[in-house]
């Protein structure tokens, strides 16, 4: 079963935000599944609005690559397919709904985490493969 999933990429000191969920106890990407109809740009504005106390504008948001891993904390089976978007802007978020902290990573940073989800490490790898993160 696949999950279409919209991510938000925010970079900063070669770092990238990532968000913790209280109900995965996981530090993952910014934003969240795509609702029946909705765009990824559409879907990831809603998310960053109810996660971050973010409001984006569709174009804002430019699409960087497209990602499919396990679905961290969901059923064997399903696989994330995750559009993500680098956001070019200054923020500054603010963790609700079911984000209990926000940190900056490196790649090396998530690797030593006890919880990993398998697509922050595809991301943290390809932004780091292209110079954009430690």
């Amino acid at each position: 079963m696949q999950l279409p999933t919209a991510g938000l990429l925010v970079i900063e000191n070669r770092k990238l935000l990532l968000a913790y969920s209280r109900n995965k106890r996981c530090f993952y990407l910014p934003g969240g599944k795509m609702e029946p109809g909705e765009t990824a740009t559409g879907a990831l504005c809603r998310e960053i609005a109810e996660e971050l106390n973010v409001h984006l504008e569709e174009t804002e948001l430019k699409f960087y690559t497209h990602i499919s891993a396990p679905a961290y904390g969901e059923t064997n089976g399903i696989t994330m397919e995750q559009d993500c978007f680098i956001l070019n802007k200054k923020i500054t978020p603010d963790a609700s709904a079911e984000i209990g902290e926000l940190k900056y990573f490196s790649l090396n940073d998530y690797l030593s985490e006890q919880n990993k989800a398998p697509g922050a490490i595809m991301i943290l790898e390809k932004l780091r493969k292209d110079g954009l993160i430690d």
